[in-house]
């Protein structure tokens, strides 16, 4: 007997058919209806009375919300492997992680050699296949830098970029039969798919031997190969054979392949509406439940998701994965899973969380807070991973990633107020608003996740004319720590949202943010670089242009200092927000004497146009250290302080940016962020916090006026007061106390409850 301890899933097999093409859609709809998880359509490219099995999944795709699709199974002969790939992340990053693949090697070759292809052998379309899913799992894998390289005899990609990656982690599915094809199963795919019809007394058992010996000469578990299997039969009152018989039958016949062959996905071929119903409503319930009270008499160990039970070991203590809600489930990933090197590190620090929970709406973020609370170990929220702190990452614990909510929709054409979804980038943001003429200041990069920088401040390129990001949200939904969901404004939980506004992360998750843009139909950017041989007299100079210059111009400053041969090198990054570009000229003309022009380029373009992304592979990059300090002016002592901070060698990267402005018309009191004086921000990394500290301390320490939270990875007491002033922090201690009063979201700056 094998039981590998597969969840049980239960699907259609559907005849894509043309004389009524809708209605292998309408079967589908039936299947989501009757609550099966799969649906599956033959592939026969060269069968003129056949829908093409790949439109007819990117069509029902459409018409469906909750069901997976698959091909049973797509013809690699004539689905060239590298664009399938890219067809399938498309389809499942459109369907937020809805599409699955079955393959197969080609079985009528007169017919696919009709149609172009090459005729293979058995052995070669073998290898071809191996080859095909070679390249699919390389191009899916976007947390390797490298371009692919896949020098196949059948199949080839000479340095292809990777991506896009899918929305979860596609299983690939095999059907195979004979041994050579079964090995192949064993080491590459994630299940073996086969069909009844063709099977003969004996041959599921052979197959999972071959399979599973295969599996474990690779170094794979068993368990990590799902057992699928195509099955055809009719509902009847009288037993006829083989699953042609009552329900009551069709319950003991599944539930003993379940038991005996270790089949965890039945895929019914079907064209009758009523027969599916059937299956969803009434067999697979009680298939589940007589399996599920079997394994609990015999000790079957469940199989997990996809690793198998190879990976329990790599699970962390603290967290009982058994009871992970089932709504968060099927897409959590942990420390094993194919998944997890795309998940555990965020843009710039490495990170080893225990799971990785990828809710895909506030309900399931709130049933994510609910038990991560209940869980002893640290808890994260991320939403875009850019996180220079590292706080939306941990150590064997939870991270809860909010990247699939990430809608953008106007509320107010008037007010300009459109809606963020948490998980959004500002590249999204800005791209989607650059039609209307709209823009929303945010940071310096796009790839930055908005929920983030919408809670902690958000000093950007647009800064000194529109504010702070955090200056213009007016209203968000949040999940509390007691797993409630409320919406807060200035009509209601006011002190709610003045906390958001500059602590967020210390008062519950934020799904969604209304932000109020600022009209910027165009914007003129400049990047400029400098001889900063002195650098002290450049950032006076510098500073003392930013500080005159009219609200439109926002000016950042990334200093690099002399390295092998070459002097230290200044280089401007400077919106003016408007499109009069006489006026910007006239003040980056000032800027350009802050120190020797050594090149300059500037563009009239959309705001869109400067917060570009770089493709997001959120690989890590160590536990880089950084400090940052708010002063008022870069006068002398200020900028010699950081000339010798460039000069010590001890940063790797050092960056001022202008802030002042319209935030200075923000009162104090009006969000949690209160530095509302200063106007410059100071920050450095490098790669030793031990060592950054006490540079820091000892240069920048004697002239910092505050801090800004995002930039900071020091996690000494006194970093707390210097991002809170006194009376900030007693009423953010208050507003904690009623929000989050047993300190659940406790990793992000934490701010103790008011007793």
């Amino acid at each position: 007997m094998t039981d590998y301890g597969h969840d049980l899933a239960f699907g259609t097999f559907v005849t894509p058919g043309n004389r009524d093409p809708h209605h292998a859609v309408r079967l589908a709809q039936a299947a989501e209806r009757a609550g099966l998880d799969l649906v599956t359509f033959q592939d026969h490219p060269y069968n003129p009375g056949f829908l093409d099995t790949w439109t007819l999944i990117s069509y029902v795709a459409a018409a469906t919300e909750r069901v997976h699709l698959a091909g049973n199974v797509l013809n690699v002969p004539l689905r060239q492997p590298a664009v399938l790939a890219r067809s399938v992340a498309s389809l499942d990053l459109l369907t937020g992680g809805r599409i699955d693949v079955g393959l197969g090697a080609g079985g009528f070759w007169d017919a696919i050699t009709s149609l172009g292809a090459e005729r293979l052998t058995p052995a070669e379309s073998v290898t071809a296949l191996s080859e095909a899913i070679e390249i699919l799992r390389g191009l899916w894998d976007t947390t390797e830098r490298r371009a692919l390289r896949v020098d196949g005899e059948h199949h080839r990609v000479t340095g292809a970029k990777r991506g896009p990656a899918p929305a979860h982690d596609v299983p690939i599915w095999v059907g195979a039969y004979k041994p050579r094809m079964l090995r192949l199963v064993g080491t590459q795919a994630d299940g073996w798919l086969p069909s009844m019809g063709y099977l003969k007394d004996g041959d599921l058992a052979r197959g999972n031997a071959i399979i599973d010996e295969a599996a474990e000469q690779a170094g794979r578990h068993p368990a990590q190969v799902r057992r699928l299997l195509n099955l055809q039969g009719a509902v009847s009152a009288t037993s006829d054979g083989f699953l042609q018989g009552p329900v009551e039958q069709w319950v003991d016949e599944l539930a003993a392949l379940a038991l005996t062959d270790g089949i965890g996905t039945f895929v019914v071929s079907t064209d009758d509406p009523a027969l599916t119903a059937v299956l969803g409503e009434e067999i697979a319930p009680a298939v589940r439940e007589l399996v599920a009270a079997e394994r609990a008499a015999a000790g079957t160990a469940p199989a997990g998701t996809a690793r198998g039970r190879a990976a329990l070991a790599l699970r962390r203590d603290g967290i009982d994965y058994a009871t992970v809600p089932a709504s968060l489930a099927d897409r959590a990933v942990e420390p094993g899973d194919r998944a997890y090197a795309g998940v555990r590190h965020n843009y710039l620090r490495s990170g080893a969380p225990g799971l990785v929970l990828r809710p895909r709406t506030t309900a399931e973020v709130a049933d994510a807070v609910r038990w991560a609370r209940t869980q002893d170990v640290p808890l994260g929220i991320r939403s875009g991973g850019h996180g220079i702190s590292g706080r939306s990452t941990n150590d064997g614990g939870i991270v809860v990633d909010l990247g699939a909510l990430d809608t953008i929709e106007v509320v107010d054409e008037a007010t300009r107020r459109v809606r963020l979804g948490a998980g959004a980038t500002w590249q999204q943001v800005a791209e989607a608003l650059a039609p209307r003429g709209w823009a929303v200041s945010s940071g310096d990069y796009g790839g930055v996740g908005v929920g983030g920088l919408a809670t902690a401040g958000g000093i950007g390129l647009l800064g000194r004319a529109y504010g702070l990001t955090i200056d213009h949200v007016v209203a968000a939904e949040v999940v509390t720590s007691d797993g409630n969901v409320v919406h807060t404004s200035a009509d209601q939980h006011p002190d709610l949202l003045w906390g958001l506004r500059g602590a967020g992360g210390n008062l519950g998750v934020v799904t969604w943010v209304e932000v109020e843009a600022m009209a910027a139909t165009q914007v003129v950017y400049s990047q400029m670089a400098l001889d900063a041989t002195d650098t002290a007299g450049l950032l006076q100079r510098w500073g003392a242009a930013v500080e005159s210059a009219p609200r439109e111009l926002t000016s950042f400053l990334v200093l690099s200092p002399a390295r092998r041969g070459q002097g230290p090198v200044a280089q401007l990054m400077t919106v003016w927000a408007g499109d009069d570009t006489d006026a910007a000229v006239a003040q980056l003309e000032r800027l350009a004497d802050a120190g020797p022009l050594l090149g300059h380029q500037a563009y009239l373009l959309p705001y869109s146009g400067v917060v570009q992304a770089a493709e997001k592979n959120h690989a890590g990059g160590g536990d880089p250290a950084v400090r940052s300090a708010l002063v008022e002016h870069l006068d002398e002592p200020v900028a010699r302080a950081f000339e010798r901070v460039a000069a010590s060698g001890r940063a790797t990267f050092l960056q001022v940016r202008a802030t002042g402005g319209a935030a200075h018309d923000v009162p104090v009191d009006a969000t949690a962020y209160a530095h509302r004086h200063q106007n410059f921000l100071l920050s450095a990394m490098s790669g030793s916090q031990d060592d950054l500290d006490a540079l820091w301390d000892a240069e920048v320490g004697p002239y910092a006026d505050g801090l800004y939270l995002s930039f900071e990875t020091d996690t000494r007491p006194e970093r707390l007061t210097d991002a809170f002033p006194p009376a900030t922090l007693e009423r953010l201690r208050a507003v904690k106390a009623e929000w989050d009063p047993d300190n659940v979201f406790r990793a992000n700056f934490p701010v103790t409850p008011a007793v």
